[in-house]
């Protein structure tokens, strides 16, 4: 009887340390389940879901291309300012998530919540700056043709411009929806978020270019409203998942509040990766002017390569995504063991992922630049672009898995030394003199030129990461037992 007592006492003890810990959070999971499993458990609805998301994006350009080339190219000349734009909402999104991950793993539950909110009045600051830019639509197209591209191109690119900057909101929260539910594991319902709005893009996309069903033909207008339409659905679903589903987080209008720590903290980790994907705006800015100088064919067929790529980039940037809260969880618990295992498989995988894509754009190039009903000119333009362009993917891969571990790390910074030396030092002089000595098609050599130095720097940063960083994290066993040092020499 005593002994029974005694059992249900300590079973009742340990139950009550576990609640008032928080040990039952479903976070928790990042730091108990075998690595390689729960790796692609976070990871594949996050892939899929990117998968879903280049395909949202190419939509677009399949239905623009079959109705008309300057629609298509229109679209191509605003790219570099919707890279801005997911810049500042990706960047903001990853440095809430790396840092609330982190908190989580060391179980400081009231900063998790407060880091969540001071999100979203980030959200609000940034967009006031693109909505500005939706604004100067008409000087931003200009700055970037110079007169190069024809009356109707600039039309039809300043519409574009303006409804996306002006209804960019929905994105940005709709990327702090999904960095909510990827920090606490909840990836499954970021799938839902973007296959909803895939859906609602691919079905109204034709119905507004093409002027269906009585309707006003629009062409990139009627590609604008499909995608901010769609965008907003999602972030009503994202919203709607966090509050019915995400308990780890309380999301409440009334603790919406500015705290200035807390959003510099974000910001340390952000930062680095807003300038990390800027420096990709202002890589396809400098490189459209290049091509330009050629014709506005050469910008289609980079604005075409673009969409296609994001096939094969989507997916690993979804794993990437994936491994972020494992590695900041676990870092934050003191786990080095799962850590490295993270780390080790996601590069595996990255590296096997982008080779298979180099193989798809070698072998199809011509069937992939046939979706977009390419002219004669354009096709043999895109083949060789997709040839020479995809070698640089394996390398790539290997950098952006890397990434995932400087992000959640807090050292985003190392990631974007990475993305100036790559986009601004080497590829954009490197096209400039590409195409001065040896033409149009020269260009895109300028790219795998550019990701050698990057896959470089890479391993450099992971060296100093490991010295610094993951050496002073106690040794543990695979139970997660804490090894005592006389043991390990």
């Amino acid at each position: 009887m005593k002994e029974e007592l005694k059992r249900e006492t300590s079973n009742t003890d340990i139950e009550e340390a576990q609640a008032n810990s928080g040990a039952s959070r479903d976070s928790d999971v990042l730091g108990t389940e075998p690595v390689h499993p729960l790796l692609l458990k976070t990871s594949a609805p996050l892939m899929i879901s990117m998968l879903v998301l280049a395909l949202y994006n190419i939509v677009d350009s399949i239905y623009l291309g079959n109705y008309s080339t300057d629609s298509l190219t229109a679209v191509s000349l605003c790219f570099p300012f919707q890279n801005l734009n997911v810049a500042f909402g990706i960047g903001t999104a990853v440095g809430m998530s790396a840092l609330l991950s982190r908190y989580l793993g060391a179980k400081r539950y009231d900063d998790a919540d407060k880091v969540a909110h001071n999100g979203f009045v980030l959200v609000v600051i940034n967009y006031t700056i693109f909505f500005a830019i939706g604004c100067l639509a008409p000087t931003m197209i200009e700055l970037v043709t110079a007169g190069k591209a024809s009356p109707n191109v600039v039309s039809e690119a300043t519409i574009y411009l303006r409804i996306t900057q002006w209804l960019s909101i929905a994105p940005m929260t709709q990327s702090m929806f999904e960095r909510l539910l990827q920090s606490t594991g909840k990836t499954k319902y970021i799938f839902l978020m973007q296959l909803s709005g895939t859906i609602f893009n691919t079905i109204v996309d034709p119905i507004l270019i093409f002027g269906l069903f009585g309707l006003p033909a629009m062409g990139a207008k009627g590609a604008a409203l499909a995608t901010v339409w769609g965008q907003m659905l999602g972030c009503a679903l994202g919203l709607f998942f966090n509050r019915k589903f995400n308990k780890e987080i309380s999301l409440s209008v009334k603790k919406v509040r500015p705290h200035l720590k807390t959003m510099k903290d974000i910001y340390r980790i952000g930062i680095p990766s807003i300038i990390m994907q800027s420096v990709s705006a202002v890589m396809t800015f400098c490189l459209n002017k290049i091509l330009l100088e050629f014709s506005p064919l050469a910008v289609t067929t980079f604005g075409v390569y673009f969409k296609l790529q994001s096939f094969v980039f989507m997916p690993i940037f979804g794993m990437n995504s994936g491994s972020v809260p494992i590695i900041a969880y676990n870092y934050g618990a003191d786990r080095r063991d799962r850590v490295d295992e993270a780390m080790r498989l996601g590069v595996r995988y990255g590296v096997g992922i982008m080779s298979v894509g180099t193989l798809i754009f070698w072998l199809f190039a011509p069937q992939l630049m046939a979706i977009f009903k390419s002219p004669p000119d354009m096709m043999a333009m895109g083949i060789i672009a997709l040839h020479t362009i995809s070698l640089n993917f394996p390398f790539a891969g290997y950098a952006i898995m890397r990434g995932a571990a400087f992000q959640a790390l807090g050292k985003s910074v190392y990631s974007m030394n990475i993305s100036l030396v790559r986009q601004l030092l080497i590829i954009i002089p490197c096209a400039y003199i590409y195409a001065k000595l040896w033409g149009v098609n020269a260009v895109w050599w300028a790219f795998p030129s550019a990701e050698v130095a990057g896959f470089t720097m890479s391993i450099l940063f992971t060296r100093r990461i490991r010295r610094k960083h993951l050496s002073k994290l106690t040794p543990r066993d695979s139970y997660g037992n804490p090894i005592a040092e006389s043991a390990l020499r």
